[in-house]
């Protein structure tokens, strides 16, 4: 196996071609502004355009540069917690809003992607999700009964079924979640863009914005050459959001690191052996694994990183990970690493913020990106356009820092080494 590989993201390497993309370099007005160009910030221009609206989106680099065109590509559909413990969360009203639209998430993004036309190698296969330890499996149960219970469909799977579904001899027991899949993250959001622009929205790249201040009731948020004036403002930076515009949201999250590999594409062969049905796969270890194929045939496969420069270290760890769950992959050469920031909250979930009337922002999707970002995409729509809070999936809550958020934050690049040691030890402790 290749010890140098390519240090650059996959994704842009098969992706569509990008959305025309123009610069701002004058003073312009619309009804909404959107800052940020992910997958959240293109799928809410798209609503709002498709509404009616007048939308003009900011980009600071290029449509998917950041999470959005870094990730797995993974529809991992359901929450880490059960709807009753949702319902102890949030109270009963929200959580049967948040189970209900749980429920249908995987559904209405690849409904989206049919909809709106947008070629991004959607697969809906299914997602596995493999315990890796006694306690683990425990977990699983208890995840499977609460969710099976509220209307997902979700098998359970025991020793060689785990082995047939997934390839791997690492699992002695998952659950099988019938809905998730996968998809090409770049071009889903370079799509989502493309349908917002078809419907009139204008997306502007390469500006930053570099103040945002409100007078008459209006935004007014300029970038180097040019501004636009705006009733309403969403920033949808999430893992990449700093001081400014908005001062106090980036405490409100920890960016996390996930790193990942691309493998040459796999032989007919071996692609029997691995992920067989082209299921994705994820597990429960604290620096998890995940992996899914792309159109090609490589595997891509994942793991929590401590940078997103991805150095021999983080190398060496997701090799390990990727000979632990496929050994029959050994042998197999690398072609990309890369690495890139996600936002995780305290709850595992992610939140709308209203700093100050007219700008709503929406972050930490926590690992869930790919199914949670359509839906937050969605409900930033409805809010926008007027609707209530209590119809929203998502509560909008004040902007809270956490505690000790700087030295927690300081201690990122060692957390994926000190949770790979839990792991590790839990898997001696525990395991199946």
């Amino acid at each position: 196996m290749s010890n140098d590989p390519v240090r650059e993201i996959h994704w842009p390497t098969t992706a569509t071609a990008r959305p025309p993309c123009s610069r701002l370099e004058e003073d312009t007005t619309a009804d909404v502004v959107i800052i940020g160009g992910g997958l959240t910030g293109c799928r809410t221009a798209l609503g709002l355009a498709e509404a009616g609206l007048s939308v003009v989106l900011l980009e600071a680099r290029d449509i998917g540069w950041g999470a959005s065109g870094r990730s797995g590509g993974q529809c991992n559909p359901v929450w880490r917690q059960t709807p009753d413990e949702l319902a102890s969360r949030f109270g009963d009203a929200r959580a049967e809003l948040l189970v209900r639209t749980t429920l249908s998430a995987a559904d209405d993004l690849f409904h989206d992607i049919e909809h709106y036309d947008v070629e991004c190698d959607a697969v809906q296969n299914g997602w596995v999700q493999a315990a890796h330890t006694r306690q683990s499996r425990r977990s699983l149960e208890h995840l499977q009964a609460g969710w099976s219970q509220a209307g997902a469909r979700i098998d359970l799977l025991e020793a060689e079924q785990v082995k047939d579904m997934s390839g791997s001899p690492a699992y002695r027991f998952a659950l099988f979640h019938q809905a998730g899949g996968h998809v090409h993250p770049l071009s889903l959001t370079r799509g989502y863009a493309r349908a917002a622009q078809a419907r009139g929205a204008r997306i502007f790249c390469e500006e930053p914005v570099q103040s945002m201040e409100r007078r008459d009731g209006k935004w007014k948020v300029s970038t180097v050459k040019g501004s636009v004036t705006a009733e309403q403002v969403v920033q949808t930076t999430n893992g990449y959001t700093g001081t400014s515009p908005s001062p106090g949201l980036q405490k409100t999250f920890l960016p996390l690191v996930s790193i990942a590999l691309a493998t040459e594409p796999l032989s007919e062969s071996l692609r029997a052996t691995v992920l067989p049905g082209s299921v994705t796969l994820s597990d429960t270890r604290l620096a998890i694994y995940f992996c899914r194929y792309d159109r090609d045939g490589r595997l891509i496969f994942g793991c929590v990183g401590s940078s997103e420069h991805v150095g021999k270290l983080a190398i060496a760890r997701l090799q390990k990970g990727l000979h632990t769950v496929f050994p029959q992959l050994r042998g197999t050469a690398l072609e990309r690493t890369w690495g890139g920031r996600i936002a995780v909250t305290p709850e595992m979930m992610p939140h709308i913020h209203e700093p100050a009337p007219g700008l709503t922002s929406a972050l930490g999707f926590s690992g869930r990106g790919i199914a949670m970002t359509s839906v937050m995409g969605r409900a930033l729509t409805r809010k926008v356009l007027g609707e209530p809070e209590s119809s929203l999936p998502f509560p909008v809550q004040p902007v809270s820092a956490i505690p000790f958020h700087g030295p927690l934050k300081a201690m990122i690049p060692m957390a994926a080494p000190a949770m790979s040691v839990k792991d590790r030890l839990d898997s001696m402790m525990g395991g199946l």
